[in-house]
């Protein structure tokens, strides 16, 4: 299902024919190196993770993360899309680009449409995303898009600080 596009992109929902996809995905290295090896060895694995995460998202929440593909050439290039995370009391946005599609300006164009979405379609206030503290990149994209640091936090079952960056309401005070 189609949720949205932009100049150069369609956002949609992933669905199990996106394995290979995910498979490469998941076990890119800059995937594992922000965001953490998935154990994603087979493509059955990448197979239960998307019906296990993203379409599970779907059905409970109404959003997940998205495939990201080109409209020229329907070629898939990363992930974008809204996460509903245990440890956040806020919904996150989330994204993650194949290697060779980096530096492009199609994070940053799926990223801007995504909080957009989030904003105008599910009428969300407030989305917070988290990186790691040495992803200056995803950084300086969560500020181009309107975000602002607000201070380090720690998942629940993690020992990695992370960047917790907000958008809207301002957060509860701690």
């Amino acid at each position: 299902m189609k949720v949205m596009e932009t100049e150069r992109l369609i956002l949609r929902w992933l669905t199990p024919e996106d394995v290979e996809f995910i498979f490469g995905l998941l076990n890119d290295p800059t995937w594992i190196r922000f965001i953490g090896d998935r154990n994603i060895r087979t493509l059955l694995d990448a197979k239960n993770y998307i019906i296990t995460a993203p379409m599970k998202m779907y059905t409970e929440l109404g959003f997940g993360l998205f495939l990201t593909e080109l409209k020229d050439g329907h070629i898939p290039i990363g992930i974008c899309g809204l996460i509903k995370r245990e440890g956040l009391e806020d919904v996150d946005i989330g994204f993650a680009f194949l290697s060779r599609y980096q530096s492009k300006g199609y994070a940053y164009e799926a990223a801007f449409a995504t909080m957009q979405y989030a904003s105008e379609e599910l009428g969300l206030r407030r989305i917070v995303a988290i990186t790691s503290k040495d992803n200056d990149a995803s950084s300086r994209l969560l500020e181009r898009i309107g975000m602002s640091f607000e201070r380090y936090i720690t998942m629940p079952n993690d020992k990695e600080e992370l960047k917790l960056y907000g958008y809207g309401d301002s957060p509860p005070v701690e």
